[in-house]
């Protein structure tokens, strides 16, 4: 990604992220529906879907898009907090995330 790897030309490199992403995303419309609890209707479940979404987005500009280092950086930085922040949705069933901690 940054270091302008020839790995990521391999063609398992170009086709693992969009799987990783389908089934992240699939799993979360799954457990959705499974617990009864849908977006738009719950608070903590939309910012978390929300959240995954631009996980992806993030990721797609850190490994493919983006057209510097930098660009490219910063979103793999973005895309780690994304994660950080739907976990700690997760974990809290909070909008706030971790931050309902602190409150």
């Amino acid at each position: 990604m940054l270091a302008d790897s020839p790995l990521l030309q391999a063609r398992w490199m170009r086709i693992a992220p969009h799987l990783v992403d389908t089934v992240l995303l699939a799993s979360a419309l799954w457990l959705s529906w499974a617990l009864g609890q849908y977006p738009f209707v719950h608070g903590w479940l939309t910012v978390k879907v929300l959240g995954l979404l631009a996980y992806i987005g993030f990721g797609m500009f850190a490994l493919r898009r983006g057209r510097t280092r930098g660009v490219r950086a910063a979103c793999f930085v973005l895309a780690l907090l994304s994660a950080a922040y739907v976990v700690s949705v997760a974990l809290t069933r909070d909008p706030a995330g971790a931050l309902a901690w602190f409150q």
